[in-house]
């Protein structure tokens, strides 16, 4: 069953930043879909046996801190 997590991202602010880390999120294994709002500021992903901790490493590889 596929499930949601959603990250605030306060440190991003351009397309680099939005490229950064939907890549390194979308190579999560479990992760089926990424989608990064530059505005609201918010990583939602969509997967299923997905772990916080590894997300929240994925995030931060890219450069960023999930809050």
């Amino acid at each position: 069953m596929a499930e949601t997590m959603t990250y605030t991202v306060p440190g991003m602010t351009c397309d680099h930043c939005r490229r950064a880390v939907s890549a390194e999120v979308a190579a999560v294994a479990g992760v089926e879909g990424v989608d990064v709002d530059l505005g609201t500021k918010l990583v939602t992903v969509t997967g299923e046996g997905l772990d916080d901790q590894v997300l929240r490493a994925a995030i931060e590889e890219a450069g960023y801190e999930a809050t």
